[in-house]
């Protein structure tokens, strides 16, 4: 009976083309600081949950593991991109052999991963009822979508998914091809986001409106547990096609290389993610050897640092360290339809550059960082294509000319009580909201600081993270400090995050400018290149005179990892790499 019960499971092993690699024994054990919103990939926008659904599902392409600079290469496509026409035709074959994970919606079949798959997922995402907020990705590109998306629109329900639309279209079982009304080099770029990852259309429709927390991919782990904003729990994905630790010749690799050469992936058969909000409960965590990595909390730097360098009592235990500027950027926006703070009048723009001037970003850096971010100068941060190293915008902290711009402009304390009032008399009082955290609330003391010495009243409302995310995005928060981080080598889409057509994406400003539209569009057919660039510095120039935002930071992230995990190397665009990571048990505890 043994030896039956062997052999059914070599002949299952061999039929999904699954290398049962990973040892259930060794679990991976992180943190989020913020709680995920589920794990749709077409319908979340933050972080961690992209985190989640990269480790799920998969894209047809990545960013290479250990290459540096960053480059694509194939995942589940066998090679890169057929383009043609002028950059406006992308045909692609799919892997054969490659599977989703069991589940109840496939009804005891076995489902190969098609091309149809990722022609379903992109239809998703113009699909009005999925409310995608990545539509920005692929709205007003693909060639007969209109359409389709106006008949669901009206009609009230989804996209007609069987319906013919000439730009995404299956040629056969493996090959895709996407056609673009313009050239759009970029979507190669955001090929390997989880946003274009295939999902499977009998899971979707099974469970419906409950997928968002039922994910069945093909990628290298699947979902076992989810408490919300609590726990989530991944186990290695049996069925997962064979995958090997990639190869470098740098010498700078050699030391991940040796301890992970010829290693199938994933190694780990556990992944335990837990939601700690609080700074030094994270740090206490890793201190206390139950978390593997840690992205130190900006604010508790001085605690793990000794200037550039790893504090002794960190390298003594061999821990090891990686610093780099995050590609994302930190900075807090005002709703532009806001009575108050909003319209593009002369003194709307007046009070949100004086607000912008009056803050302390020097101190914020100082002190909520501990050094460790710099200021930023344009929407795109340094390091990434698109970035002008020569242009220095953002109007800078002084809080003398900010006082003097609203005198001049009619906001003045007509009352006594040390705070002005609108040009027409009535009461000026701004509302940012934040999240509980303690890192929040310390922002939120320097912003009222900065505020009463302006003499600008400002209040605080304080919101769980998932509950922002979703009034931001309808426009009901008055001005709120947030994010922006990219996982593709680019810097296009932070231009869209003040792109009319992103309202009620990724605009969480709601900030529209025809002047902004027409230039930023002029940049989307075009690959990075100087000429690009010009133009995006057009549209920082915008920024800096409307202020719709006040650009704040762009942070440096420092990655801590214990001396028991292998294959670990920073990745700007992968921060969570547990498909390429290992634990040395002899070492840990």
């Amino acid at each position: 009976m043994r030896g039956l019960l062997g052999l059914a499971l070599v002949a299952l092993t061999c039929a999904t083309g699954g290398v049962l690699a990973a040892d259930p024994n060794k679990v991976l054990r992180v943190v989020f600081p913020i709680a995920e919103s589920g794990f749709d990939p077409q319908g979340t926008s933050d972080l961690y949950s992209a985190t989640l659904a990269r480790n799920i599902f998969d894209t047809l392409y990545v960013v290479d593991y250990l290459a540096r600079p960053y480059k694509i290469v194939p995942n589940v496509a066998e090679a890169l991109p057929e383009i043609t026409e002028g950059g406006t035709v992308f045909t692609i074959r799919v892997k054969k052999g490659i599977f989703f994970t069991p589940d109840a919606a496939f009804k005891g079949k076995q489902r190969e991963l098609t091309a149809q798959d990722f022609i379903y997922s992109l239809k998703r995402i113009l699909d009005p009822k999925v409310r995608s907020p990545y539509l920005w990705m692929l709205d007003g590109r693909v060639i007969g979508a209109e359409p389709l998306v106006k008949a669901a629109g009206q009609s009230g329900g989804r996209l007609d998914y069987d319906a013919p639309m000439e730009g995404l279209q299956a040629l056969d079982r493996y090959t895709l091809r996407v056609k673009l009304k313009e050239p759009y080099y970029n979507l190669l770029n955001y090929m390997t986001h989880p946003a274009l990852a295939a999902v499977a259309r009998e899971v979707v429709e099974h469970y419906g409106d409950e997928f968002n927390a039922h994910p069945v991919g093909t990628g290298p782990y699947q979902l076992a547990q989810w408490r919300r904003a609590s726990k989530i729990v991944l186990t290695a994905n049996p069925g997962f096609r064979r995958e090997v630790f990639p190869h470098s010749d740098d010498a700078k690799d050699a030391r991940v290389v040796q301890a992970m050469k010829g290693k199938t992936l994933p190694a780990i058969g556990r992944v335990e993610v837990n939601i700690i909000e609080e700074a030094q409960s994270r740090l206490l965590a890793f201190n206390g050897k139950e978390l593997d990595y840690l992205q130190v909390p900006y604010d508790l730097a001085a605690n793990v640092l000794d200037g550039d360098r790893l504090k002794p009592e960190y390298a003594r235990r061999g821990v090891t360290w990686a610093r780099t500027p995050d590609p994302a950027l930190a900075y807090t926006y005002f709703n532009m339809e806001d009575p108050v703070v909003g319209g593009y009048s002369k003194e709307k723009i007046a009070l949100r550059r004086a607000i912008v001037m009056g803050y302390n970003l020097e101190e914020q850096i100082r002190v909520l960082y501990h050094g460790q971010a710099i200021a930023a100068t344009q929407p795109i941060p340094v390091g990434l294509p698109g970035h002008d190293a020569g242009y220095r915008g953002g109007p800078r902290y002084d809080p003398v000319a900010a006082r003097a711009l609203l005198d001049r402009m009619g906001y003045r304390d007509r009352d006594g009580d040390g705070f002005r009032e609108l040009p027409d008399g009535k009461p000026l009082v701004i509302e940012k909201f934040s999240t509980p955290a303690s890192t929040d609330r310390q922002l939120d003391e320097l912003w009222k600081r900065s505020m009463d010495a302006i003499g600008i009243r400002m209040n605080f409302s304080h919101q769980k993270w998932p509950d922002l995310l979703k009034m931001g995005r309808a426009g009901k928060l008055q001005m709120w400090n947030v994010g922006w981080i990219v996982s593709v080598p680019d810097g296009d889409s932070f231009y869209q995050l003040l792109y009319s057509k992103t309202i009620g994406q990724a605009n969480y400003g709601r900030f529209s400018l025809p002047e902004f539209d027409r230039i930023y569009e002029q940049t989307k057919p075009m690959p990075d290149s100087p000429e690009r660039t010009a133009l995006y510095r057009k549209l920082a120039e915008i920024v800096d005179v409307y202020a719709p935002w006040h650009l704040g930071v762009v942070r440096i992230d420092n990655v801590l990892a214990q001396p028991w995990l292998l294959g670990y190397k920073k990745h700007d665009f992968l921060r969570h790499p547990w498909m390429f990571l290992d634990l040395d048990t002899g070492l840990k505890p």
